[in-house]
């Protein structure tokens, strides 16, 4: 839920949203909230798709001020990541510091890992704040910094009326979860979209889960796709 970073995959507005929130990102109960309580399952999903972290070179797109990026980190990740949002990365790199966390965050677009390539790469809640018209080149950039045989993993919201109503009109309007204006539901992906994206980039589809909200207040993954889900993606070779 953070920001590419590309200055042709995220408009200037989707970065000021993002800074805007950077203070109260690693608060639990803040606007960052929902991230919180789907952290844990989608990084457990995550982690099995790459297998053993220890060591492991991954790309975090659109880090944030670093909710993925640490908990990779915590579980023995080389982990740098990436953002065009300054005010997150500046959120980030204290509280890694704070924790005893090396990760190496960066502002900008793909551009700046100019021929580096990494085990992983990962781009969470981040597909649905590119524009549709720069998400091939999007795709092309995430494919071109995984090394062959690496793993590119995405997750995001389902363009479908439920998701509509769960992301937007309950979490940012009822439940204030979210500040208003987070998400665009035309903007939302659906899971046959994601995986010709993936295809047009050279990645080879390779698994997909949805995420859904338990009672306990945490979220599962399971086979249920119609608001968050994730899909996996290798690169031949």
């Amino acid at each position: 839920m953070a920001t590419s970073g590309n200055p042709a995959t995220v408009d200037e507005g989707e970065r000021r949203k993002f800074d805007a929130l950077a203070q109260g990102w690693w608060n639990p109960r803040g606007p960052m909230a929902p991230l919180h309580a789907m952290n844990p399952a989608r990084m457990a999903w995550v982690a099995a798709r790459i297998g053993t972290l220890a060591e492991r070179e991954v790309l975090d797109v659109g880090c944030g001020a670093g909710l993925a990026a640490e908990w990779l980190a915590r579980r023995g990740a080389r982990v740098t990541g990436l953002d065009a949002a300054g005010a997150a990365l500046a959120a980030g790199r204290a509280h890694a510091a704070a924790g005893g966390l090396a990760i190496d965050y960066l502002q900008g677009g793909p551009e700046v890992l100019e021929g580096r390539a990494f085990d992983a790469v990962l781009a969470l809640e981040v597909i649905e704040h590119v524009p549709i018209p720069a998400r091939p080149a999007f795709f092309a950039s995430l494919a071109r910094l995984t090394r062959p045989g690496g793993t590119v993993i995405l997750s995001t919201l389902n363009r479908t009326r439920r998701a509509y109503l769960v992301a937007i009109f309950g979490a940012e309007r009822v439940l204030r979860w979210l500040p208003e204006g987070t998400h665009e539901w035309a903007l939302f992906v659906t899971p046959a979209e994601l995986a010709a994206l993936g295809r047009g980039a050279g990645l080879a589809p390779a698994d997909a889960a949805g995420m859904s909200p338990t009672l306990a207040g945490g979220f599962r993954v399971g086979r249920d796709m119609g608001v968050n889900y994730l899909m996996a993606f290798r690169r031949p070779g």
